[in-house]
């Protein structure tokens, strides 16, 4: 704001302003014990059963690494992958702080500014003019429970925030377990593939070479071959991507620190065990509460803003002035010091208000909109997914495999080539193959329908340097 400063001082026999009355009536704000991390502790739970960690000593760091360590003695189940990347990752740690930085906020909102002692020292020819005052400003004083509102609902909204960090690590976590799970088993599969379509090129060179083969038929076993090749290749390089992306999440240093399970974890078998979608639901994500909260900051914010958009700076206190020699007595009064808008009459900060409160409250009619469309979007997907899975579980596997047996005993009965053979078999592990990735999209699709019910972060650490 464009200021003229105006300083008057008002001369009496003396009364002095009971400073020491309003400190008492107001008190001081503090800190919590925690921080505020016992809400993200209960809230995270009420979603999931491992439990964040919030390491700030040396002591606590400690037994951190220690409890990773001891998750890592043992193939990593989904819930301890969840529960080591809550303890362990970094970025979350630093997210954490976050609760520190919002809190100190809060508490500084809740605490009156300090006193502000002024002097004026004037020496002439033994004259003395000195002026001296102590003035508080007294406009913090009834701003304070506004500011303070809108820093605790500040506070309130970053412990939400965190809250669904928290749920989003889990969930990419999950995701990650599952990929690395699949892609490890896709290796097994296609390496199987690999060796017998090897076999089958390998025995078409030889009886090409007898004269009992042709060559189109042996160029076509051996691109096969070359093929399958290929893919077990790329599976191998996706497997190392999706390890060292459960790594990163883990918060470890390489992807040989832990061992997993040889499979995923089986389909449901029936639909009537597959979860539920319910309109109480959706109505609890926390997204959706947490943009509530952020409107009513905004919504404070707009009444302090509209209270002193004429004048945000009033300080008053007692002062005391010499003029003379220095064995004159000093004069007591009062000090008043205040802005006058001349030039800046507070409409721009209004205006900015009224805009960042419309612009929340649109924003939340959006998320409501979209929240909805995601929960059905994700369900749908979820029982999609779990209907093809069951497909390949059900009928293309066991299809598969029964058309194997069938070959091996027209083959062992010389009914039909070797490469007869080979080729259901090959086609048999594909299908296996097909099978685990309509497995990991099952899986994928659970967890992300899990995160849908619960919400996405809203980025408020970064929406609050509007508040």
């Amino acid at each position: 704001m464009n200021i003229l400063h105006s300083r008057t001082c008002l001369m009496s026999s003396g009364k002095r302003l009971p400073i020491l009355l309003v400190l008492h009536l107001y008190g001081c704000a503090t800190f919590t014990p925690d921080g505020g991390f016992d809400h993200v502790e209960k809230a995270t739970q009420r979603y999931i059963k491992q439990q964040p960690v919030w390491a700030k000593t040396a002591a606590e760091k400690q037994a951190s690494l220690e409890k990773v360590s001891v998750l890592l003695e043992k193939p990593l189940a989904v819930g301890d992958a969840v529960q080591i990347a809550l303890i362990n990752n970094a970025q979350l740690q630093a997210t954490f702080y976050h609760l520190q930085i919002a809190e100190a906020n809060a508490v500084q909102a809740g605490r009156l500014p300090n006193p502000v002692f002024d002097m004026l020292y004037v020496k002439n020819k033994g004259n003395f003019n000195i002026e001296q005052a102590l003035t508080f400003n007294i406009l913090a004083l009834f701003t304070l429970p506004k500011a303070s509102a809108i820093e605790k609902k500040r506070f309130i909204a970053t412990q939400n925030e965190v809250v669904l960090q928290v749920l989003n690590t889990a969930r990419n976590t999950r995701n990650a377990y599952y990929e690395a799970l699949a892609a490890r088993e896709s290796v097994h599969y296609l390496t199987q593939v690999s060796e017998s379509a090897e076999a089958t090129a390998e025995l078409a060179k030889r009886m090409r070479k007898a004269g009992n083969w042709s060559e189109l038929a042996k160029a076509r076993e051996q691109v096969f071959y070359a093929e399958a090749a290929l893919d077990l290749t790329r599976a191998k390089r996706k497997l190392v991507l999706k390890e060292e992306s459960l790594t990163r999440l883990l918060g470890l240093n390489n992807r040989t620190a832990f061992a997993l399970p040889k499979r995923l974890p089986d389909l449901p078998k029936s639909y009537a065990l597959l979860k539920e979608v319910r309109a109480e639901d959706f109505a609890k994500r926390l997204d959706i509460m947490q943009m509530r909260t952020m409107t009513e900051a905004l919504s404070k914010k707009l009444g302090l803003s509209k209270a002193t958009r004429l004048v945000n700076v009033l300080a008053l206190g007692p002062a005391r002035v010499l003029e003379g020699s220095r064995n004159e007595p000093y004069k007591k009064g009062i000090s008043l010091s205040f802005e006058l808008p001349l030039f800046d009459w507070g409409s721009p900060q209004v205006k900015r208000a009224e805009a960042e409160y419309m612009q929340a409250l649109h924003h939340s009619a959006s998320l409501a909109v979209h929240a909805a469309s995601q929960v059905r979007s994700q369900y749908s997907q979820y029982q999609a997914n779990y209907a093809i899975a069951q497909y390949y579980r059900d009928d293309v596997v066991p299809l598969r495999r029964r058309m194997l047996r069938e070959s091996q005993l027209r083959y062992n009965g010389m009914l039909i080539s070797p490469f007869a053979l080979l080729a259901d078999a090959r086609e048999q592990v594909l299908s296996v193959n097909s099978y685990i990735e309509a497995l990991l999209d099952f899986w994928i699709a659970d967890s992300n329908l899990e995160m849908s019910l619960v919400g996405e972060p809203v980025g408020v650490m970064i929406m609050n340097e509007g508040l």
